[in-house]
């Protein structure tokens, strides 16, 4: 499928770039789930126009109603890869669909989930990453686990089947579409239905210790908590990150990468509400600007 503006997230900052792009007469689409948002499941003060407290779902829901009417499209859907292609933008799905786009928003938000569970936080750098592709080539030869319930686990365990010789894949809750699920496991990774209780270590990751009870030795504990991280899509876009992990735009919200713009939390702080839909306005704008310019 072709689209003018492709928006890589469905938080304030993504649903509101989607409402200025589509008013400005372009195709649209909006990929990701609402629930992924850090709004999700809130409570919202201090906005404006939003006297007291409000229910940060009904927001979002709004906010995607308002974007439908003016003809955004929205797929609550995981993305594996994001890559320029002669001018334009490939970008594939969770469930293998490919999405063709002239200008790409990023809208991720910038946050790596933790399991919060003890040795994490002592055996980080040690043993412990929260970035497959970036540290994969260190485990050639050797035991790693993956730990998630999605796409991104998926397609790092898939991954680390090409590196280590032996790959486990952790969850208790699986919600990676079967697609990606089925290549990790045909690749050779393992897959354990359990929780992961404590990352066990000295100086160096030696073993996890699973709810159920057993122990499993490995080299490395690569936890992939959600979808494909912003930093990972970002760099698969030749947009590179600052070190704290977010993007650095201009004041069009533009990236380093033509048709590339970003806004929201992925461009740093502060992380609230009324930055990232005032970003959002920016990027959708812009990016629509950038489209029309190509034709």
């Amino acid at each position: 499928m072709e689209y003018d503006v492709a928006i890589i997230g469905a938080g304030p900052a993504g649903i509101q770039a989607a409402i200025h792009a589509s008013r400005k007469k372009v195709s649209v689409v909006v990929l990701g789930k609402l629930t992924a948002s850090a709004m999700s499941g809130t409570h919202i003060e201090n906005y404006f126009g939003i006297p007291g407290t409000s229910d940060g779902d009904s927001i979002l829901k709004a906010g995607k109603e308002q974007a439908e009417s003016f003809g955004c499209v929205f797929m609550e859907k995981n993305i594996i890869s994001a890559h320029p292609d002669n001018g334009d933008f490939i970008i594939l799905t969770e469930d293998d669909e490919e999405i063709t786009a002239k200008s790409i928003i990023l809208a991720t938000g910038i946050s790596r989930k933790k399991l919060n569970v003890p040795g994490e936080k002592e055996l980080f750098g040690k043993g412990v990453s929260y970035c497959t592709v970036c540290d994969c080539n260190f485990y050639k030869g050797k035991t790693a686990v993956i730990v998630g319930n999605e796409t991104e686990a998926a397609v790092s365990a898939e991954l680390m089947t090409k590196y280590a010789s032996k790959t486990y894949w952790v969850s208790d809750d699986m919600q990676a579409s079967d697609t990606v699920y089925r290549k990790a496991l045909d690749a050779g990774a393992e897959f354990i239905s359990s929780k992961i209780r404590e990352i066990k270590g000295g100086d160096r990751v030696s073993s996890v210790l699973l709810e159920n009870g057993s122990e499993i030795e490995t080299d490395g504990v690569f936890i992939e908590l959600g979808a494909k991280s912003s930093v990972d899509i970002a760099m698969d876009l030749d947009v590179m990150p600052e070190m704290d992990d977010t993007v650095k735009v201009d004041r069009e919200c533009k990236t380093e990468a033509p048709g590339v713009f970003a806004c929201g939390d992925i461009t740093g702080k502060p992380w609230q509400i009324a930055k990232a839909v005032g970003e959002g306005a920016i990027a959708g704008l812009s990016a629509a600007e950038y489209v029309k310019g190509r034709k």
